[in-house]
């Protein structure tokens, strides 16, 4: 694997939480939305189950609440989940500052 595809990996696959609550800070959704809505709007493919997994973690820790409608489950992110995201949009927003070589 090249440094780059590592790079794409550790920031798609491996860290798909962020790309969730990028969507749920849109709108709520429900579970069988997102893999779509991710490909389309990030242009990656995350596994079939794996979305699932990851709501279920983010529900479990608070980032994310749910309810039934109309026997489907739809998700919306939580305030715990959006200062969640806005640090995390900030660290990345840090990372890639330091390496441009600007320094806040």
């Amino acid at each position: 694997m090249t440094p780059l595809q590592r790079l794409k990996r550790s920031t798609t696959l491996d860290n798909l939480w962020i790309y969730i609550l990028a969507l749920l800070k849109k709108r709520p959704l429900y579970g069988w939305e997102i893999p779509d809505l991710i490909e389309k709007e990030f242009q990656f493919r995350p596994g079939k189950i794996t979305p699932y997994r990851v709501l279920y973690r983010l529900q479990l820790d608070k980032f994310v609440k749910s309810r039934i409608d109309q026997r489907r489950r739809v998700y919306q992110i939580s305030a715990k989940g959006e200062k969640e995201f806005d640090n995390a949009y900030e660290e990345l927003r840090g990372l890639l500052n330091l390496l441009d070589g600007k320094h806040e």
